[in-house]
């Protein structure tokens, strides 16, 4: 056999086999790669990609809507659930923790159908956000923070805090803690996704944020001192709501805010179940 017989056959091989990875694994789309050009946002990205701007930030590690030309971004896997599947069968296929996929996917249980699109999160990702610094890889993930309430990497502390920054700044120090405790709760509740970027950063499937903060750019403000603490606080128990899972101030008028069963009021903001 001459050479080029010989690539020939090595091209035909290699063709073979990727399309044997791809029946041994129906349901998937492969990851790809966006480098981000002026003018891009995540909010652009994700709709280009058909890909949720949660699952974008998530495989990313972007909780601001900081972002560069020339910056690499990978795009989440798309899975399509197949008949007999589980969370758990999806997970062992890929070699990830199956909460993983439901945090991104952002299920609040672990009920799945055919059909549906679920996301494969990456073995570890990074942040890539840029900076000058050598170290910038993984500070944010892999230092974690011990209260009352459990074990929170320093990302999940600085979303808290800048939630509270951002929606009760110029409210007493109890109302700060309260929102801070309101998100806590919602990551305890089978109703939300169960990290509190997670909740934070929720949209519904109408497309609707579920905090104002996220919508507005609010969010992206550094978190004050006194936010930081009141994370802290609330991190560490203290729920002056008694368990609320929603808040509002006087001025809004959604009916299904103002029916629902009132917690506590503090200040400007009506706290319910």
């Amino acid at each position: 056999m001459d050479i080029k017989g010989k690539v020939t056959k090595s091209k035909l091989f290699f063709c073979f086999f990727f399309f044997a990875a791809l029946l041994a694994l129906p349901g998937l789309a492969l990851a790809q790669t966006h480098t981000v050009s002026n003018g891009d946002s995540i909010f652009k990205i994700a709709g280009w990609y058909n890909v949720s701007q949660y699952a974008l930030r998530y495989t990313n590690n972007i909780w601001t809507d900081s972002i560069y030309p020339g910056q690499k971004l990978t795009i989440p896997q798309k899975y399509t659930v197949q008949k007999g599947d589980t969370l758990f069968l999806i997970g062992k296929k890929f070699g990830v923790d199956y909460n993983r996929i439901k945090t991104v996917s952002g299920l609040n249980t672990n009920s799945i159908y055919p059909g549906q699109t679920l996301y494969i999160p990456a073995g570890q990702t990074v942040n890539n956000t840029k900076t000058n610094t050598s170290t910038s890889t993984n500070t944010n993930t892999n230092t974690y923070i011990t209260a009352s309430r459990g074990s929170f990497s320093q990302a999940e502390f600085d979303a808290l805090a800048r939630i509270i920054t951002a929606e009760a700044d110029s409210e007493s120090y109890t109302t700060q803690v309260a929102v801070g405790a309101v998100v806590l709760n919602r990551v305890d509740s089978p109703l939300f996704p169960n990290t509190i970027r997670g909740v934070v950063y929720q949209v519904d499937a109408g497309g609707k944020y579920q905090f104002s903060p996220v919508l507005n750019g609010w969010i992206n403000r550094p978190a004050t001192a006194t936010g930081k603490k009141a994370a802290m606080d609330a991190l560490n128990g203290w729920d002056p709501t008694n368990g609320a899972l929603y808040f509002w101030e006087h001025w809004v008028t959604n009916k299904y805010l103002t029916s629902r069963p009132v917690a506590t009021k503090l200040d400007a903001f009506t706290f319910t179940y």
